[in-house]
Formats: C-alpha cells, structure tokens, sequence
C-alpha cells in the first residue's frame, strides 16, 4: 500500500491518511454563520469517502470579517449548538475535521466596515479603513475567542487563513500593507499579526490541540509576497509553534492565470502548481508540509511523497466532483479525478444554493 495511505498523527490528529480536503467557500451556512444540515452532510460525505483530514471553508472570527453571502462564521458563542453538529456528523463518519479560521480584511462585505493593514479600495471600489493598533488587538483577540468555540464545537483543530488576500494574507504581503510601524515594512514586521494570532490561538487552545496555517508561495502580483518572503514566514510560525503548513498560491482578485482559484485548460496542463515552493519548505522546515493547488491523479501524489515535496495532499474541487475520490483510489481504482476545474461548481453556491459539481459524479462505491 502507497505511503499516502498510512495512518500518521499531528499533534492530536490522528490521521487515517495524508489527503486533506482544503478548506473553501461552500455557500451552504445561514444568514448568521450557522451551518446548515447541508453543509453538514456535505462533510460527513466527505468523511464517508475516507478523506483524512476535512478543511471546513473559511469561518469569519469578526462581523466585519465577512468575506462573502452565506459564509460559515465563529463570531459568536450563540452560534455553538449549531456548529458542534458538524464535528459530531463527521465523527460518526469516522473522520477528523479542523475548522478554518479567517477575516476578510480589505475584501469584507459589511458595507462601511472594511479594514485592513492599509487604506485601499477594494474589488468594488470601496475604501476600507487602515487598522489602528487596537483594531489589531482586537481581531487577535478574535482568532483566539474563535478557536476556542471551535475547540468547545467538538472541533479536532484549527487552521489560520494567511492565504489568497484575505486579512492576514495583506498584512504579509507589501502589496497591501504600506505600513510604517512595527507591522510594516520588513518581513518580519509583516509576518508579525499572523504570529501573534497563533500566539493568541495557542493560549486559547492549550498546547495539545492542533493549530495549523494556510499560507501563499506567492501572491502572484507586482509587488506582492515572494517564495523568500513565505519561506521566511514558514519559518517563524515554526518556531512560534505552528503544527503544519498548508501551500497554496494567489489571491482572490489576482491575474486569472495565477488566481487562487485557477480554471480551464491552464489548470488541467499542470498538476501541482506550487509543488517547487512546496519543496524549498521542506527543506527548511521540520513541521509537516501540506501542499494544494490542481492536483488530480494519485500519480503526482505519490510523486510529491517520494520527491519529499510535500507530506500531506491537499485538493478542494476534484473532493467536490467526487466526495469518494479517496475511497475508490484506496480501492485500487487509480483513474485521476473527472474534475475539469471549469469552476461552475461556484455557480449553485453564488445563487444561494451551495457548492456543487456541475459535471456528473462518479458512481458512489460500495
């Protein structure tokens, strides 16, 4: 049997193998940021076609940190009852979920509310604010409140969003934050927020429950982070004692060629967009290395494994055409995933119907 169906552990992970669902916008949570029976059943399908480690889609820590309609949220202990029915559906499963944890920042959709590192308009043309300190204090505070109300959920653990343009994305990235204080300016300034979240998360958490962070390679941008820019924040988050890094790549309103979401006939040419940035952390790094970004057949898996470019395989759309994509490649059935990264399965989500694959799905295995 490959490696990538070995059982391995992070931190208080116990993995039943190294594919990970990567977190995205599923559409499927109420006008509060409760999810739905839907969103429930979409990640118990998951768990159901083995995936070893579920991502939930982004879940906004603040009010003013939503980043789209019908996004999952942590902003609230009212919303508790309704969360913990996740983790509980995905249990009963047998698998293992960690709730991802992000603020929209430039790109919040509150109307008047926007903040980020630097005053800028967004993809509207709308202003947002530059934070003050205690607006950053106060959205740290956040993170940590949100993790430990996933923690209390029944959650197995916590990703931090640091990628795709998202708030803590900007502050790392000079193409966004123009700041001149202690948060701007060098790298290690600008990786400063992030690793005070993971400060704050870690208090809130306690050191035996996992807490993990999504990262760019690159923004893909001019003017934006670098590959030696991320590997210098892999590095610090390390030591600050992050327990695994996801790579990935873009931001949401970046060249269409290196969006954070790629599609058509440029996704399908190449398997693993980010895997050399992905290798130069390996070999920086002791934590474990996850790696997304177009990855469709268990060949270039198995690749990225013995290549020591990544250790965990990360994939979102190919788990959206085919929820048992895992199930039936430990069956020994090796076709690649039927996912054309046409993205009309954002289609139904962007219409208030929720995520899903436009294409037919592959047969459910027995």
């Amino acid at each position: 049997m490959t490696r990538l169906f070995e059982r391995t552990m992070i931190k208080n992970l116990d993995l039943r193998n190294r594919f990970v669902r990567s977190a995205t916008w599923e559409g499927m949570s109420d006008d509060q940021g409760a999810p739905t029976s839907d969103l429930n059943k979409l990640m118990a399908d998951l768990a159901h076609g083995k995936v070893g480690l579920i991502i939930t889609g982004h879940a906004y820590v603040s009010p003013e940190g939503q980043a789209a309609p019908w996004q999952m949220g942590a902003h609230s202990e009212e919303l508790l009852p309704k969360l913990a029915l996740m983790p509980q559906a995905v249990h009963a499963a047998g698998g293992c979920i960690a709730m991802q944890l992000s603020h929209g920042g430039v790109y919040g959709v509150v109307p008047g509310q926007a903040i980020g590192p630097s005053a800028m308009a967004n993809q509207e043309g709308e202003k947002c604010q530059a934070m003050t300190r205690n607006d950053i204090r106060r959205v740290v505070a956040a993170f940590g409140k949100a993790a430990a109300l996933a923690k209390r959920a029944g959650f197995d653990a916590v990703q931090i969003h640091a990628a795709h343009g998202y708030l803590l994305s900007q502050f790392l990235s000079p193409y966004y934050n123009h700041r001149e204080d202690e948060y701007g300016g060098s790298v290690e300034n600008r990786g400063r927020m992030v690793l005070e979240v993971l400060a704050e998360i870690r208090q809130a958490v306690g050191e035996d429950f996992a807490v993990m962070v999504k990262i760019n390679s690159d923004d893909f941008i001019e003017g934006g982070l670098t590959v030696s820019d991320m590997l210098r924040v892999a590095e610090l988050l390390q030591e600050t004692g992050i327990d695994a890094i996801e790579i990935s790549g873009g931001t949401i309103w970046g060249p269409s060629r290196h969006h954070a979401v790629r599609s058509g006939k440029a996704a399908l040419a190449s398997e693993a967009y980010y895997r050399e940035a992905a290798r130069l952390a390996k070999a920086r790094l002791q934590v474990p290395v996850m790696l997304v970004g177009g990855i469709r057949s268990l060949n270039v898996a198995e690749e990225l494994l013995a290549q020591n470019e990544a250790d965990y395989i990360s994939m979102c759309r190919p788990l959206i055409h085919e929820p048992d994509l895992i199930k039936r490649w430990s069956a020994g059935q090796r076709e690649p995933s039927g996912c054309q990264s046409e993205n009309a399965c954002f289609g139904p989500a962007l219409s208030g119907k929720g995520v899903s694959c436009a294409l037919k799905q592959a047969p459910v295995l027995g």
